[in-house]
């Protein structure tokens, strides 16, 4: 009888222990480095020190977090000039595409890529660089997109969309301590890489333009859209969601 109550109480010490193991190393495993800027010309794009390109893989498929990549599928700037890409050559597998130049102006871009896009955005930046909407929808879409209970995972081509796109959300309201910034999928060497054809790219963007209007395909192409058409993400078009009246109010004032 002693020796049995002896073992029962080993057997639940070892259990007892095996949870705590358990628990601490789950807990470790969710949490996150504040966001922090890193050094350098990096630092000057925003790109965080802590969670970045090299160790991005570590903190993919969060159920807390969300995962953009800010770049359009062909852009108008030419990237090629300073060794990146201008057309979407490839992502992160799990990051959606939300294009920043359709959210808002593209500033401060090195002389030697020229112009990004120039057309209608959902947001306009005012002499004193303050971030109005254009749209009564505007920072509902943003909400959409950019839980603000969510943490927010934000790359590009080379981070400068990424921070572009941070700068802005936190100027809206959003909790800095919330986004980061991390980096270029030109400098990605992981193993989550989702290698894109231009020919496929090409062939997207002339369907697109060839059934609608810029205006008229921008709010399905933010919403993950792309993705689908490109044969990587099942993901739905944005018309299809509850504020589907709404939408159709912004897509009419085009």
């Amino acid at each position: 009888m002693k020796k049995g109550l002896i073992i029962c109480l080993a057997v639940l010490i070892v259990t007892a222990i095996v949870l705590i193991f358990v628990f601490i190393k789950t807990d470790n495993s969710d949490k996150l480095p504040a966001p922090e800027v890193t050094g350098g010309l990096r630092g000057e794009l925003g790109i965080d020190k802590n969670i970045n390109e090299e160790n991005i893989d570590k903190y993919l498929s969060r159920d807390d977090s969300v995962y953009y990549d800010m770049r359009m599928l062909i852009d108008d700037a030419e990237y090629e000039n300073i060794g990146g890409d201008s057309y979407l050559s490839g992502f992160v597998k799990g990051f959606e595409i939300v294009p920043y130049p359709y959210l808002a102006p593209v500033i401060n871009l090195p002389e030697e890529v020229g112009e990004a896009y120039q057309g209608r955005t959902l947001f306009s930046i005012n002499e004193n660089n303050e971030y109005v909407p254009n749209y009564e929808e505007s920072i509902e879409i943003l909400e959409y997109f950019f839980p603000k209970d969510k943490k927010i995972f934000l790359m590009c081509g080379g981070g400068g969309y990424a921070g572009m796109t941070k700068t802005m959300l936190v100027a809206l309201g959003w909790d800095e301590n919330n986004i980061y910034n991390v980096g270029g999928y030109w400098y990605y060497n992981g193993k989550n890489n989702v290698i894109e054809s231009k020919i496929v790219i090409m062939e997207t963007v002339d369907a697109i333009h060839g059934t609608y209007n810029i205006w008229s395909w921008l709010l399905p192409l933010i919403s993950g859209a792309i993705g689908a058409l490109i044969g990587t993400y099942g993901g739905s078009y944005f018309l299809h969601w509850k504020q589907e009246e709404k939408i159709k109010n912004v897509r009419s004032m085009a």
